[in-house]
């Protein structure tokens, strides 16, 4: 009889939800849009992946939360901080990776990894909307469009326009203005990708830039702000299948890891590439 592990991350904006199996083979996974911090978010969240993997509650053998929300979790075995989970589910797939970028709703994170596959340092923006995926949901607003839209309304951009990357609220105000005096949107949203890269590069700064590249969170669906972060960095960077789910992934690993021995499997499929001739010594220190 098989054994399976559930990892749930209870973030800001999403509640997701992993289940592996014993050899560490991801059953289901599911992610949930929530408002804020959600008992009920994460309950949908951990219903859908058991009704995807045709599991019953009782069938899980061990339970780990990460994420703002871990210590909601019930039944939780043990909980871990999302700097843990992240680093073990990219090192699962990706065993070889130098340098983690998370973007998420609320915060940022930039986590080095060792040769030993552990987390060596890390540094996060959690105080400020800038240079995470708020930040998009306000240009967004501004642009009247849907969030989804605006990376291939930025890749079509060509003007560098001036945009705050230091915080959202000015930022805001200053795409308002633009937006008042006739600015192209696609040139507004390729500097407001601009300016979130900016700020993503200040937290690299922090823990020094390494490769391979492995970018993750919701941001890591917008296909300009990969683009961006590739030819800011001038290396390719790797993108999972679901980059939403790596965090309950690594936490569901980690609820197997206390039974079984650690495995590492495939790398995870490069799906973007830098632009050769970027700068990286724009990469000189947070904004």
């Amino acid at each position: 009889m098989s054994s399976y592990f559930l990892g749930v991350d209870l973030g800001s904006t999403t509640a997701k939800a992993a289940i592996v199996d014993e050899n560490a083979a991801l059953a289901a996974s599911s992610v949930v849009q929530m408002g804020a911090v959600s008992r009920q978010g994460m309950r949908r969240a951990i219903d859908a992946a058991l009704r995807h993997a045709g599991l019953r509650p009782e069938e899980i053998t061990r339970i780990v939360g990460t994420g703002y929300g871990r210590r909601l979790v019930p039944d939780v075995d043990r909980t871990f901080t999302e700097i843990t989970c992240h680093a073990r589910g990219v090192v699962e797939w990706q065993p070889d990776v130098g340098l983690i970028v998370d973007i998420g709703g609320q915060d940022s994170k930039a986590i080095t990894i060792d040769d030993l596959g552990l987390v060596d340092e890390f540094a996060m923006n959690d105080r400020c909307a800038s240079g995470t995926g708020r930040f998009f949901e306000v240009l967004a607003r501004a642009l009247e469009c849907e969030v989804d839209e605006i990376g291939g309304l930025a890749l079509r951009g060509t003007a560098d326009l001036e945009v705050s990357s230091m915080c959202a609220t000015f930022a805001e105000t200053e795409i308002v203005s633009l937006v008042a005096e006739g600015a192209d949107p696609a040139d507004i949203a390729a500097s407001v990708h601009r300016a979130v890269t900016a700020r993503i590069l200040g937290l690299v700064a922090l823990v020094g830039k390494r490769t391979p590249v492995v970018l993750t969170g919701g941001v890591a669906k917008n296909p300009a702000a990969i683009e961006f972060l590739a030819q800011a960095l001038d290396t390719p960077v790797i993108v999972p299948r679901d980059p939403q789910v790596t965090g309950a992934f690594g936490a569901a690993l980690l609820a197997r890891d206390a039974t079984a021995p650690s495995t590492r499997g495939e790398p995870l499929p490069l799906i973007s590439a830098t632009s050769s001739g970027a700068d990286c010594s724009v990469c000189a220190g947070p904004n």
